[in-house]
Protein backbone atom coordinates (compact mmCIF):
# COMPACT_ATOMS: atom_id res chain seq x y z
CA UNK A 1 0.00 0.00 0.00
CA UNK A 2 1.33 3.70 -1.26
CA UNK A 3 2.03 5.97 1.86
CA UNK A 4 -0.04 8.98 2.02
CA UNK A 5 2.95 10.66 3.66
CA UNK A 6 5.16 12.88 1.23
CA UNK A 7 8.42 11.48 0.60
CA UNK A 8 11.28 13.40 1.55
CA UNK A 9 15.39 12.24 1.45
CA UNK A 10 18.27 13.12 3.16
CA UNK A 11 21.57 13.33 1.80
CA UNK A 12 25.03 13.64 3.37
CA UNK A 13 27.90 15.86 2.11
CA UNK A 14 31.65 14.50 1.80
CA UNK A 15 33.18 12.36 3.70
CA UNK A 16 29.95 10.95 6.37
CA UNK A 17 27.48 8.73 5.75
CA UNK A 18 23.41 8.84 6.36
CA UNK A 19 23.85 8.13 9.79
CA UNK A 20 24.19 12.04 10.60
CA UNK A 21 20.72 12.25 10.01
CA UNK A 22 20.06 9.87 12.90
CA UNK A 23 18.67 12.37 15.40
CA UNK A 24 16.18 14.28 12.52
CA UNK A 25 15.13 11.24 10.89
CA UNK A 26 13.46 10.51 14.22
CA UNK A 27 11.87 13.69 14.40
CA UNK A 28 10.39 13.58 10.81
CA UNK A 29 9.18 10.01 10.99
CA UNK A 30 5.56 10.65 11.24
CA UNK A 31 5.56 13.56 9.14
CA UNK A 32 7.19 11.94 5.78
CA UNK A 33 8.04 8.61 4.26
CA UNK A 34 11.83 9.32 4.47
CA UNK A 35 14.78 7.68 2.65
CA UNK A 36 18.37 8.60 3.99
CA UNK A 37 20.64 8.34 1.16
CA UNK A 38 24.44 7.40 0.85
CA UNK A 39 26.32 8.91 -1.74
CA UNK A 40 28.53 6.46 -4.08
CA UNK A 41 31.57 5.01 -1.86
CA UNK A 42 30.08 6.39 0.72
CA UNK A 43 28.46 4.35 4.06
CA UNK A 44 29.47 0.87 2.73
CA UNK A 45 27.78 1.87 -0.62
CA UNK A 46 30.21 0.69 -3.73
CA UNK A 47 31.79 3.71 -5.43
CA UNK A 48 30.32 4.22 -9.10
CA UNK A 49 33.02 3.38 -12.08
CA UNK A 50 33.18 7.62 -12.77
CA UNK A 51 32.72 9.86 -9.58
CA UNK A 52 30.95 12.97 -10.76
CA UNK A 53 28.48 15.61 -10.03
CA UNK A 54 25.98 14.23 -12.73
CA UNK A 55 26.63 10.39 -12.24
CA UNK A 56 25.98 11.19 -8.26
CA UNK A 57 22.90 13.18 -9.64
CA UNK A 58 21.54 10.40 -11.65
CA UNK A 59 22.27 7.79 -9.25
CA UNK A 60 20.34 9.31 -6.32
CA UNK A 61 17.16 9.91 -8.12
CA UNK A 62 17.07 6.55 -9.10
CA UNK A 63 16.50 5.63 -5.55
CA UNK A 64 13.78 8.21 -5.23
CA UNK A 65 9.40 8.50 -6.11
CA UNK A 66 7.76 10.73 -8.32
CA UNK A 67 7.33 14.13 -6.40
CA UNK A 68 10.13 14.09 -3.54
CA UNK A 69 11.45 16.58 -1.54
CA UNK A 70 15.37 16.12 -1.50
CA UNK A 71 17.11 18.07 1.49
CA UNK A 72 21.25 17.91 0.57
CA UNK A 73 23.36 18.79 2.96
CA UNK A 74 27.11 20.41 2.11
CA UNK A 75 28.54 18.40 -0.93
CA UNK A 76 24.96 17.18 -0.71
CA UNK A 77 23.55 19.90 -1.82
CA UNK A 78 25.21 20.42 -4.63
CA UNK A 79 24.46 16.94 -5.65
CA UNK A 80 20.54 17.67 -4.84
CA UNK A 81 20.99 21.17 -6.87
CA UNK A 82 22.15 18.96 -9.85
CA UNK A 83 19.67 16.26 -9.69
CA UNK A 84 16.99 19.00 -9.27
CA UNK A 85 17.74 20.36 -12.44
CA UNK A 86 17.84 17.34 -14.68
CA UNK A 87 15.35 15.40 -12.94
CA UNK A 88 12.11 17.95 -12.05
CA UNK A 89 9.83 15.39 -12.19
CA UNK A 90 11.55 13.52 -9.52
CA UNK A 91 12.58 16.53 -7.22
CA UNK A 92 9.49 18.69 -6.78
CA UNK A 93 10.78 20.50 -3.65
CA UNK A 94 14.34 21.06 -2.66
CA UNK A 95 15.94 21.84 1.18
CA UNK A 96 19.66 23.01 0.79
CA UNK A 97 21.11 22.66 4.35
CA UNK A 98 24.79 24.49 4.96
CA UNK A 99 25.15 23.81 0.69
CA UNK A 100 26.71 26.65 -1.29
CA UNK A 101 26.60 26.96 -5.37
CA UNK A 102 30.71 26.75 -5.44
CA UNK A 103 33.11 25.89 -2.56
CA UNK A 104 35.65 27.90 -3.84
CA UNK A 105 36.52 31.13 -3.44
CA UNK A 106 37.75 33.51 -6.50
CA UNK A 107 37.80 36.80 -7.26
CA UNK A 108 34.24 36.98 -7.89
CA UNK A 109 33.07 34.48 -5.53
CA UNK A 110 34.57 35.17 -1.60
CA UNK A 111 31.85 33.32 -0.15
CA UNK A 112 33.98 30.08 -0.08
CA UNK A 113 36.87 28.22 1.00
CA UNK A 114 40.14 28.85 -0.37
CA UNK A 115 41.82 26.79 -3.04
CA UNK A 116 45.18 26.32 -1.42
CA UNK A 117 43.04 25.11 1.31
CA UNK A 118 41.20 22.68 -0.62
CA UNK A 119 44.05 21.52 -2.07
CA UNK A 120 45.86 20.82 1.14
CA UNK A 121 43.49 18.51 2.25
CA UNK A 122 43.74 16.68 -0.76
CA UNK A 123 47.36 16.05 -0.26
CA UNK A 124 46.64 15.04 3.59
CA UNK A 125 44.09 12.69 2.51
CA UNK A 126 46.44 10.55 0.59
CA UNK A 127 49.19 10.79 3.32
CA UNK A 128 46.75 10.18 6.68
CA UNK A 129 42.78 9.78 5.48
CA UNK A 130 41.61 9.18 9.02
CA UNK A 131 43.61 12.31 10.60
CA UNK A 132 41.70 14.31 7.54
CA UNK A 133 38.58 13.53 7.80
CA UNK A 134 38.74 14.18 11.59
CA UNK A 135 40.22 18.08 10.72
CA UNK A 136 37.06 18.03 8.38
CA UNK A 137 34.96 16.89 11.09
CA UNK A 138 36.02 19.59 13.34
CA UNK A 139 35.89 22.22 10.89
CA UNK A 140 32.50 21.90 10.73
CA UNK A 141 31.74 22.52 14.19
CA UNK A 142 34.05 25.75 15.01
CA UNK A 143 32.81 28.57 17.03
CA UNK A 144 29.55 26.87 18.51
CA UNK A 145 29.06 27.10 21.99
CA UNK A 146 28.17 23.27 22.06
CA UNK A 147 30.91 22.13 20.12
CA UNK A 148 32.49 19.26 21.72
CA UNK A 149 29.12 17.35 22.32
CA UNK A 150 28.31 17.73 18.08
CA UNK A 151 31.72 17.02 17.48
CA UNK A 152 31.62 13.77 19.43
CA UNK A 153 28.09 13.12 17.47
CA UNK A 154 29.46 13.68 14.16
CA UNK A 155 32.26 11.59 15.21
CA UNK A 156 30.07 8.45 16.35
CA UNK A 157 28.45 8.99 13.01
CA UNK A 158 31.09 8.69 11.32
CA UNK A 159 32.28 5.51 12.79
CA UNK A 160 29.44 4.13 12.30
CA UNK A 161 29.63 2.85 9.77
CA UNK A 162 32.50 1.33 6.64
CA UNK A 163 34.77 4.64 5.86
CA UNK A 164 34.25 5.75 2.77
CA UNK A 165 35.94 4.63 -0.31
CA UNK A 166 39.39 6.34 -1.14
CA UNK A 167 38.70 7.17 -4.74
CA UNK A 168 35.27 8.22 -3.78
CA UNK A 169 36.60 10.74 -1.26
CA UNK A 170 39.45 11.82 -3.68
CA UNK A 171 36.46 12.58 -6.73
CA UNK A 172 33.89 14.25 -3.77
CA UNK A 173 37.48 17.33 -3.48
CA UNK A 174 37.32 17.57 -7.10
CA UNK A 175 33.55 17.61 -7.48
CA UNK A 176 33.80 20.41 -3.94
CA UNK A 177 37.04 22.12 -6.20
CA UNK A 178 35.62 22.22 -9.68
CA UNK A 179 31.90 22.51 -9.50
CA UNK A 180 30.74 26.08 -9.78
CA UNK A 181 26.52 26.03 -9.85
CA UNK A 182 25.92 29.62 -9.96
CA UNK A 183 25.03 29.75 -13.54
CA UNK A 184 22.68 26.53 -13.63
CA UNK A 185 20.69 27.45 -10.76
CA UNK A 186 19.16 30.15 -11.81
CA UNK A 187 17.09 27.77 -13.77
CA UNK A 188 15.25 26.03 -10.85
CA UNK A 189 12.11 25.88 -10.68
CA UNK A 190 11.16 23.59 -7.77
CA UNK A 191 10.22 25.77 -4.43
CA UNK A 192 13.52 26.09 -2.39
CA UNK A 193 14.63 26.05 1.45
CA UNK A 194 17.73 27.42 2.57
CA UNK A 195 19.08 26.66 5.47
CA UNK A 196 22.49 28.30 6.95
CA UNK A 197 24.08 28.09 10.12
CA UNK A 198 25.64 31.85 11.36
CA UNK A 199 28.64 30.67 12.57
CA UNK A 200 29.26 28.12 9.42
CA UNK A 201 33.04 28.53 8.32
CA UNK A 202 32.73 25.96 5.33
CA UNK A 203 29.82 27.27 3.46
CA UNK A 204 29.76 30.75 4.63
CA UNK A 205 26.77 32.12 5.02
CA UNK A 206 27.12 34.63 2.32
CA UNK A 207 26.57 31.41 0.01
CA UNK A 208 22.86 30.83 1.82
CA UNK A 209 22.22 34.27 1.04
CA UNK A 210 23.76 34.24 -2.35
CA UNK A 211 21.31 30.88 -3.11
CA UNK A 212 18.18 32.58 -1.76
CA UNK A 213 18.59 35.58 -3.44
CA UNK A 214 19.14 34.16 -7.00
CA UNK A 215 17.96 30.78 -6.71
CA UNK A 216 13.81 30.89 -8.09
CA UNK A 217 10.96 30.78 -4.94
CA UNK A 218 13.55 30.03 -2.79
CA UNK A 219 13.87 31.43 0.93
CA UNK A 220 16.35 31.96 3.39
CA UNK A 221 16.02 30.48 7.15
CA UNK A 222 19.48 31.29 9.14
CA UNK A 223 20.09 29.35 12.23
CA UNK A 224 21.91 32.22 14.90
CA UNK A 225 23.96 29.89 16.59
CA UNK A 226 24.35 26.73 14.06
CA UNK A 227 27.79 26.22 12.16
CA UNK A 228 28.11 23.26 9.72
CA UNK A 229 25.88 20.48 10.93
CA UNK A 230 22.55 22.03 11.95
CA UNK A 231 20.82 18.81 12.01
CA UNK A 232 22.78 17.62 14.54
CA UNK A 233 23.45 20.86 16.67
CA UNK A 234 19.99 22.47 16.17
CA UNK A 235 17.67 19.14 14.99
CA UNK A 236 14.43 20.43 16.43
CA UNK A 237 15.09 23.53 14.23
CA UNK A 238 16.10 22.12 11.17
CA UNK A 239 13.13 19.52 11.80
CA UNK A 240 10.69 22.58 12.24
CA UNK A 241 11.61 24.44 9.18
CA UNK A 242 10.99 21.11 7.40
CA UNK A 243 7.31 20.91 8.59
CA UNK A 244 6.60 24.54 7.73
CA UNK A 245 8.27 24.54 4.23
CA UNK A 246 6.62 21.11 3.62
CA UNK A 247 3.30 22.16 4.85
CA UNK A 248 3.64 25.83 2.99
CA UNK A 249 6.36 26.35 0.76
Amino acid sequence: MRSAKPHLALLHGWGMNARVFDTLAELLADDFELHVLSLPGHGGRAALPHNTLQSWADDLVQQLPPQSTLLGWSLGGQVAMRAALDHPQVISRLVLLASTPAFVATAAWPAGMARDDLEAFGRSLIADPAATLMRFLSLQTRGMAEQKAVLQRLRLAFAAVPQADGGALASGLEILRDTDLRASVLQLTQPTLVLHGALDILTPPAAGDWLATHVPNAHLQVLPRAAHAPQLSHSADVAAAIREFAAHG
